[in-house]
C-alpha cells in the first residue's frame, strides 16, 4: 500500500538515463561492441548501422548479430558476446579521449541528495555496463538502485522495476507520480509514461527540445544546468508540474 505523500510536490525519486544524459563515453560503447564482434566472429560490426538510440544492450547485441551473421544468436552466442563487450568496455571507457560529464551533472547530483531525494538509474545498458560508464567520473556513489537492460528489453518495464526497487529501499510502495524520469531520447519519454512517472527530456543528446516535446515529454530542459520540475500534483490540488523546481 502506498504511504501518504510528504514534502508537498517535491519528487520522492529521480531516475536518470546515462548516455548523453549524465555522461558521454565518446563512443566507447560502439568501439567495445565492434571489438567484441571482431574478436568472436571476425567482423568489426558497427552497431550504429543496425540499432537506434535508447535500445537496450541485449537488443543491440542481438539485432547486430542477426544483421552481420544472418542468423539468430544462440544462448551461448549471447553469453559470449555480452561478456566480450563488457570486458572491452572497461579499457575503452577508461581511455576514451571524448569521455565527458554532461553540463550541470556534477553540481546537480549532490544537491538532490542533500534535498533527501532518492536517485536511481534507468538505462538500456547492462547493469555492469552502466556502472562501468559512470565509474570514470565517480558518479556511481549517487545512485542506490536502478532498472537496466539486463532487467528487461522493454524500457517501460525496466523503469517499473526501478520504481519498485526504490519502494523496497523506502519500505513502502512508491507512487510513480512522485518519480521523475530524466532522459534524452523519445524512448525515455515513452518509458516514463509507461511506468506512470513524469517524463523530463534533456536536450544534451541527438534530440532537440521540440522533438522531446513531440515525443511526450512533460517537461524539457536544454541541459541539467536548468532546474528540474517538482512532482505531479495530487488530485484536487491546484499545484502544477512546475510547482517546485530543484
Amino acid at each position: 500500500m502506498t504511504r501518504p505523500e510528504d514534502g508537498g510536490q517535491r519528487p520522492a525519486a529521480i531516475l536518470f538515463d546515462i548516455d548523453s544524459c549524465l555522461i558521454s563515453t565518446g563512443g566507447a560503447g560502439t568501439r567495445a561492441w565492434r571489438h567484441a564482434f571482431d574478436r568472436l566472429h571476425g567482423i568489426p560490426a558497427d552497431i550504429g548501422q543496425f540499432t537506434e538510440a535508447g535500445m537496450t544492450d541485449p537488443e543491440v547485441g542481438r539485432l547486430t548479430f542477426v544483421r552481420v551473421l544472418g542468423r539468430e544468436p544462440t544462448d551461448q552466442d549471447m553469453a559470449r558476446l555480452l561478456c566480450a563487450y563488457l570486458d572491452r568496455l572497461v579499457p575503452e571507457v577508461e581511455q576514451s579521449p571524448g569521455y565527458r560529464v554532461m553540463p550541470g551533472v556534477t553540481a546537480l547530483l549532490p544537491r538532490l541528495v542533500d534535498a533527501g531525494i532518492m536517485l536511481g538509474l534507468v538505462s538500456g545498458a547492462l547493469e555492469a555496463a552502466a556502472h562501468i560508464k559512470l565509474a570514470r567520473a565517480g558518479l556511481n556513489r549517487f545512485f542506490a538502485f536502478g532498472g537496466y537492460g539486463s532487467d528487461s528489453s522493454d524500457r517501460g518495464e525496466l523503469t517499473r522495476v526501478a520504481i519498485a526497487r526504490c519502494g523496497r529501499l523506502h519500505g513502502h510502495a512508491m507512487d510513480p507520480a512522485r518519480v521523475l524520469v530524466v532522459g534524452d531520447t523519445p524512448r525515455d519519454m515513452e518509458a516514463a509514461h509507461a511506468a506512470g512517472a513524469i517524463a523530463v527530456g534533456v536536450a544534451t543528446g541527438k534530440y532537440t527540445l521540440d522533438e522531446l516535446r513531440a515525443a511526450g515529454a512533460d517537461h524539457v530542459v536544454p541541459t541539467l544546468e536548468e532546474p528540474l520540475p517538482g512532482s505531479r500534483a495530487r488530485p484536487g490540488s491546484s499545484a502544477s508540474l512546475d510547482a517546485e523546481e530543484l
